[in-house]
């Protein structure tokens, strides 16, 4: 990773959707480093540089954004949300959160714990994969984070 580089960050544990992620942010070219991880304990030691990330990731060259799930193994998307929006090192990540949950708990808790962006994941083919193609040409493409 680099300063220069378009990192995404994938937190998903469903691999049916994480490949159709992974196929139309690479089809449209929408990242140079796509990264997967399959469950919130996982992300956690990816965004922070720790666990079996520690040699391998600099917490300096953070993702451009975070796609994150909520409901996952081990540690929940919320919880990992919280734990990135309440540290100054990685709360101004943009974290969009990308999740089969349309209740409004769910919605309302992600954006009190800081999410910028909340996508509920369509249930055919053709409506995920152009909610990842718009998702990507915002989020990777056209917003500008802090430095």
């Amino acid at each position: 990773m680099s300063p220069y580089s378009v990192d995404v960050l994938l937190v998903e544990d469903n691999i049916s959707d994480a490949e159709l992620t992974i196929r139309e942010l690479k089809k449209h070219n929408m990242a140079n480093n796509l990264f997967h991880v399959k469950d919130g304990e996982e992300a956690i030691d990816f965004i922070f540089a720790s666990g079996k990330f520690a040699d391998s990731r600099d917490i300096l060259f953070p993702p451009k954004v975070v796609v994150l799930d909520i409901q996952m193994p081990k540690v929940n998307g919320l919880e990992v949300l919280k734990k990135m929006k309440t540290d100054p090192r990685t709360k101004s990540i943009p974290v969009v959160i990308l999740t089969s949950s349309k209740e409004n708990p769910d919605i309302q808790n992600c954006y009190d714990l800081g999410a910028n962006s909340y996508i509920v994941k369509p249930v055919n083919f053709e409506g995920f994969a152009e909610a990842i193609r718009n998702f990507g040409f915002y989020w990777v493409l056209l917003n500008q984070a802090p430095i």
